[in-house]
């Protein structure tokens, strides 16, 4: 029998079963023989030498739950997949034709003990013609009748085989639909709650620099050194923003910029409140915080500031 996997294709079948979830060698030993109805399944010794040799080539990582490695893919291994999809596809033929030739060859075995049982049972009907049907010739026919049976329930296995794993994908197919529809639903739900809180606060523009304007935040530069409120910004910006997005660098458009460093802003303060939390009195002081923020810089933008 041809091997069921040619030269480098294990283990680009066994990125694709990685990029599907993470998993531990054992899950992914089952999951070949699933996969070829129990057919096929590959040994340990097969599995996880290949699995380290991803691992070292920084194709997969994997964590350590419960004593066990479980594997998962890399960027670099979904980039790899990526670039292998036509070979991919291949692979999955291969598959299929490797299950059908596997279960051919079951029933051929079975076919060819038949036939040489019903040879044998022929030949000893010749010798014994005249004779009255004996023990021998009973257990003949019941092992004919065993092998028969047992190549209906291994044709019996391998369609429930199919079946499941038909059904299996299908449910693996629904669950991953619901789970990017409740994930979509669960962003746009914190996103409209917290354009609802901005919106209440008085605006959401500026809310930092209402802590580097002297806003009443703690830190908070004085103002007082500096002529005016355009003064007033540039003092407080040079004394305590200056060090704050320094990856920003300026492109020339000034219009620009204060967009992308709004945007640096929003994202700072909703990382902020997720790894901390917002209760109502967090909440009540950060709507004043932005209130001001958002007067200083309205003031400072008018024209003639």
């Amino acid at each position: 029998m041809p091997p069921v996997f040619a030269h480098g294709r294990l283990r680009l079948y066994l990125l694709k079963l990685l990029d599907e979830a993470p998993r531990h060698g054992y899950e992914v030993i089952r999951l070949l023989e699933e996969r070829f109805h129990g057919l096929y399944a590959p040994s340990a010794g097969t599995v996880y030498p290949r699995l380290a040799k991803l691992e070292a080539e920084g194709l997969v990582t994997y964590a350590t739950e419960g004593g066990r490695k479980v594997y998962s893919i890399t960027e670099a291994g979904r980039a790899e997949l990526a670039d292998r999809r036509g070979e991919l596809a291949d692979l999955e033929l291969e598959i299929r034709d490797s299950v059908t030739e596997l279960a051919a060859e079951i029933r051929d075995d079975v076919r060819g003990a038949a036939g040489d049982l019903r040879r044998e049972m022929r030949a000893a009907a010749s010798a014994s013609a005249t004779q009255v049907e004996d023990e021998s010739w009973k257990a003949a026919k019941e092992e004919l009748r065993k092998a028969r049976q047992e190549w209906k329930e291994q044709a019996r296995r391998a369609k429930d085989e199919s079946r499941r794993a038909r059904e299996e994908a299908q449910q693996a197919r629904r669950q991953a639909k619901e789970a990017q529809e409740r994930a979509r639903e669960e962003v746009q739900r914190i996103a409209g709650q917290l354009q609802e809180q901005f919106a209440k606060s008085g605006g959401v523009l500026g809310s930092l620099a209402g802590a580097w304007l002297g806003g009443g935040g703690a830190g908070a530069p004085a103002a007082s050194d500096a002529s005016g409120p355009a003064g007033s910004a540039a003092t407080a910006y040079t004394a305590a923003g200056a060090d704050w997005a320094p990856d920003l660098t300026p492109t020339g458009d000034p219009a620009r910029d204060l967009d992308r460093l709004l945007d640096r802003f929003r994202d700072d303060v909703r990382d902020a409140a997720r790894d901390h939390g917002v209760t109502p009195a967090r909440l009540a002081e950060a709507r004043a915080h932005l209130a001001a923020a958002a007067a200083r810089i309205e003031a400072g933008l008018r024209p003639g500031a």
